[in-house]
């Protein structure tokens, strides 16, 4: 009988300690005093200030303003960041693409007439560049094998994602500061051409 009430009272006693360290740990953790506030304050500005620089790196607030030009069509965003004429006789064109309709999105309107260029599928390669100051219009370059020198959007670009874009063009002469951007179903974009290093 005394070793019975000797081993209940151990393991009351040892079911008190452990629920004080419990508690005491959970206290010193969850915290509600001021000094927890402030620490609370600055362990959340440095992951707020590392969530925003992130924010900056993919949505970037500022590249919008950065952007040449900018066109919207059923639920799809058309962004041009760069036009850029390298010195082999080639115009870049770099931006992005963000899809705002309510499904995947797989560029399949943004394809080429072209016998040549059908196979590939949902891609820029319909798009163009027209020198209105020299009357011509530039198609998409293409490879030997067909393949047009833009971006191919495989799989589709999910709902609210943005993804990033080139289309290559022969270059329209240097005198030439401005042309217009087109993509099949989208509004025409005028962008300011920039001579690369």
């Amino acid at each position: 009988m005394n070793t019975r009430r000797t081993m209940m009272a151990r393991r009351a006693m040892s079911a008190v300690v452990i629920t004080t360290g419990l508690v005491l740990t959970v206290a010193g953790c969850g915290g509600g005093g001021e000094d927890d506030k402030s620490g609370e304050n600055s362990s959340a500005k440095p992951s707020s200030t590392k969530r925003g620089d992130g924010e900056r790196n993919t949505s970037e607030a500022p590249d919008t303003e950065k952007a040449l030009a900018e066109v919207k069509s059923n639920g799809i965003t058309l962004t041009v960041t760069s036009a850029t004429r390298d010195e082999g006789g080639f115009l870049t064109v770099n931006g992005k693409v963000t899809n705002g309709t309510s499904g995947i999105w797989v560029g399949s309107e943004w394809r080429s007439d072209e016998n040549e260029l059908k196979k590939n599928g949902g891609s820029l390669a319909g798009a163009s560049v027209v020198d209105q100051q020299g009357k011509k219009k530039y198609l998409v370059l293409r490879d030997t094998g067909g393949r047009c020198l833009c971006t191919k959007f495989e799989g589709g670009i999910n709902e609210g994602q943005t993804v990033d874009w080139f289309a290559q063009f022969p270059a329209p002469p240097e005198g030439t500061a401005e042309v217009q951007f087109q993509v099949p179903t989208m509004p025409p974009a005028p962008i300011e051409l920039s001579d690369g290093e």
